[in-house]
């Protein structure tokens, strides 16, 4: 028996049993089909969280961290998780700074960047952008979506110690949680970018912050040594996501957002 069909046949089961969640932002049927409670979902998140935040600190400039909530509490407003209590920290970079040129999110809403990236990035529209994306993987569910696929058969054991029923090594369980959700797809990281312009928009942000982003990371990437991963997975494709954002905020495609366009055209 395949790993999809093992998958499909535990979702009909969850399904059955009434305990599944369904994905508010995708519209595919059976990706919809998420068989983590949210209340699970915030559980993973919290026990990866206190772990990220016992390896940093939070940044030094308590304004720093007000701007980031603040900037971070307006998109949270707009976005499609009304159900969840979101939570935004920023968090100081260790030694190199370059290293640390990254943000990224946990399930359950827990949003993280660091201050070195929040000092490049300069505007609110740029850092509002970055943040959207996050708030973006969190409300389409993608690393619940990911420890779906990856777990298969495996992911009754992985419910199980979320809510404390298992006597397995909870650390070793959390850090193979935090290595599936680092692996977002392609599609994944398009559509994170697709919310993104349309938070902003609903937020009172100008969307070319998207953009603005972007181009900055891409910068910083080619003049910079190779980043630091964490609990997180730098973000690939470039140069893809910053003609497929200008096509979304535009509303055409230009020739040269269509040379850079991803070549299945079929991110989002």
């Amino acid at each position: 028996m395949t790993k999809k069909k093992i998958v499909f046949i535990i979702a009909v089961c969850f399904f059955l049993l009434g305990i599944f969640e369904t994905n508010v932002v995708t519209a595919d049927v059976m990706d919809d089909i998420l068989p983590i409670s949210k209340e699970k979902e915030k559980n993973m998140g919290t026990s990866i969280a206190k772990k990220v935040e016992e390896q940093f600190d939070e940044a030094d400039d308590p304004l720093i961290q007000k701007r980031f909530e603040k900037i971070g509490s307006r998109i949270a407003e707009v976005c499609e998780r009304q159900d969840m209590l979101f939570h935004f920290k920023v968090l100081k970079a260790k030694e190199d700074k370059e290293k640390y040129y990254n943000a990224f999110a946990l399930p359950g809403g827990y949003v993280y960047i660091f201050d070195a990236l929040m000092e490049v990035l300069e505007t609110d529209e740029r850092i509002a952008a970055v943040t959207a994306h996050e708030i973006g993987h969190i409300c389409a569910r993608h690393a619940i979506k990911r420890l779906q696929n990856s777990l298969g058969p495996n992911i009754l054991m992985a419910l199980a110690v979320a809510t404390g029923q298992s006597g397995r090594n909870v650390a070793e369980v959390n850090q193979a949680l935090a290595q599936l959700m680092l692996a977002y797809s392609r599609e994944d990281e398009f559509e994170a970018d697709k919310l993104s312009v349309k938070y902003l928009k609903a937020a009172g942000f100008d969307p070319e912050g998207v953009l603005g982003s972007l181009i900055k990371l891409q910068e910083l990437r080619k003049k910079g040594p190779e980043m630091r991963y964490i609990f997180y997975k730098s973000h690939p494709y470039l140069s893809e996501r910053i003609a497929a954002a200008r096509a979304e905020i535009q509303g055409y495609t230009d020739f040269d957002s269509y040379i850079n366009l991803p070549t299945d055209r079929g991110g989002f």
